[in-house]
């Protein structure tokens, strides 16, 4: 979910408290209904304005200083408030330039998964401390949408201070439109600019966000942060807002793009225990199970895992390339920092970069 400046931060009276704890009860009901969840929250800007007392003028330089002196105090209430209902927090600061790095992409991924896994909810935001103004996001709507894909979100919820998307009726009066499918150029040229003067997204980034979530195949919902309970009830169905319908099959595509021989970079040998692992238990790969590879494949290449008849079992992301990976194939995973030197983590394919092609083994 992605909520604005707007209604975490008001401009006169600074921390709206009230919305923090609406928000924090809503996010454990949630959780508690078995379903993950990450927050991309705006604020930092807006944040140090209220501490300095000061707008800036403007730039990208003005912006990172806010952003600077802005994000440790918003942290520290999304820590304070999410507390009390028993929430653990963390801290994840993206750039567009690391996610178009093929190990920046992955590193994030696995991060922001691992700790969803674990009940932990990300706060994500832009990192706009080293950020230049052609890496910039532009504004947390995209970077929404990013991380919705990043994670294999299925919804991806905007809270704003609209209640949705407004379009004129027969009348000339403006009414909320609750669904679409599509997302025209007419729509995004009559969407106007910045929202508020906390925030630095209007309607048209959040139109340009959701076309971004629904061709990845999530479903988003614009609607009115504000609401009582407004969070879980649109989670839970209740038509509020505006919903934009998937147009692709994030799943689906990504798994048919995975089980794609032409993007093969290499292969390994696995033995029986490893595919008996993957294809029945559904478990990740673990460099105890693998006996040998070809290729000169790198971190977060996909490859093919091979059982020991030299059938492909499955394809999937490799968290170590080929060097390192003939330096730990066979070992303990606790290992791989005393084998290497550094390590990326237990698995050499995690299960959520594993897509499986072969048929299950039941013996």
């Amino acid at each position: 979910m992605k909520c604005g400046s707007s209604l975490l931060i008001d401009p006169e009276t600074g921390i709206n408290g009230a919305y923090f704890e609406s928000l924090a009860s809503q996010i454990r009901k949630i959780l508690d209904d078995g379903i993950q969840v990450a927050v991309v929250a705006s604020g930092a800007i807006a944040m140090g304005r209220r501490v300095l007392g000061e707008t800036g003028d403007g730039t990208t330089l003005a912006r990172q200083v806010l952003a600077a002196v802005g994000q440790a105090p918003l942290m520290a209430v999304f820590a304070e408030r999410f507390k009390k209902p028993g929430i653990n927090i963390a801290q994840a600061l993206l750039s567009r330039g690391s996610l178009h790095q093929r190990d920046g992409y992955l590193n994030a991924r696995n991060t922001l998964m691992a700790l969803m896994q674990r009940g932990i909810v990300p706060i994500v935001n832009e990192n706009d401390v080293v950020a230049t103004e052609e890496l910039q996001f532009g504004d947390n709507d995209r970077l929404a949408a990013l991380v919705a894909n990043l994670v294999d979100a299925d919804l991806l919820v905007m809270l704003t201070d609209v209640d949705g998307y407004l379009s004129a009726d027969e009348n000339g009066q403006s009414r909320v439109v609750p669904v679409f499918d599509t997302i025209t150029e007419e729509m995004l040229a009559s969407a106007g600019g910045a929202g508020s003067e906390a925030g630095t997204g209007g309607m048209r980034t959040k139109l340009e966000a959701a076309g971004l979530a629904t061709s990845h195949g999530a479903r988003v919902v614009i609607g009115p942060g504000n609401l009582k309970n407004g969070l879980t009830r649109i989670v839970d169905g209740e038509n509020i807002g505006t919903t934009f319908l998937a147009t692709g099959g994030r799943r689906e595509s990504r798994k048919r793009w995975m089980l794609t021989d032409l993007a093969l970079r290499g292969s390994v040998t696995v033995d029986a225990g490893a595919v008996r692992a993957l294809v029945n238990d559904g478990r990740s790969l673990l460099p105890a199970g693998i006996t040998g590879q070809e290729g000169d494949f790198g971190r977060g290449d996909l490859v093919a895992v091979v059982g020991p008849d030299g059938v492909a079992i499955a394809h999937g992301l490799s968290n170590y390339g080929a060097a390192d990976l003939e330096k730990i194939a066979g070992s303990d995973s606790r290992q791989i920092q005393a084998i290497l030197g550094h390590e990326y983590g237990a698995e050499v394919i995690h299960r959520n970069n594993l897509a499986i092609v072969g048929s299950s083994v039941t013996s």
